[in-house]
């Protein structure tokens, strides 16, 4: 299993296996065949209330992390981390893709760090 992120205004790769939006918003600019969507996981993506504290603001990202960890770990989550973890059972790779401009400081980051300690923890 290969779990990546990529910014959705890159290039489609031929190895980014099953590519999953995982933005609340949908991007600018980009139309749906051009996304190359496997599935769109908005639930996935921080409440508006998180995005719009933190902002992107590089030193809000440890508290920024916190946070959007206890978000994913909320009941309310559980349904779309159970269909992204089918996804990522079923393609040896999928991209996490997301629209902010910094490759650090995004959500995508912590999800990929999220999901990669839960299966960890899992085996």
């Amino acid at each position: 299993m290969s779990l990546k992120i990529k910014r959705i205004y890159d290039p489609v790769g031929d190895h980014d296996g099953a590519r999953v939006l995982v933005d609340r918003l949908w991007p600018r600019g980009i139309s749906k065949s051009r996304a190359h969507l496997h599935e769109w996981l908005k639930e996935l993506a921080p409440s508006p209330a998180l995005r719009q504290w933190w902002d992107h603001d590089p030193l809000r990202m440890v508290e920024f992390t916190e946070r959007y960890r206890a978000e994913l770990a909320d009941p309310a989550h559980q349904a779309a981390l159970a269909r992204l973890r089918e996804i990522i059972d079923q393609h040896p790779v999928t991209t996490l893709l997301y629209a902010a401009e910094d490759p650090v400081v995004n959500h995508a980051h912590v999800l990929q760090n999220y999901l990669a300690h839960a299966r960890h923890l899992a085996h």
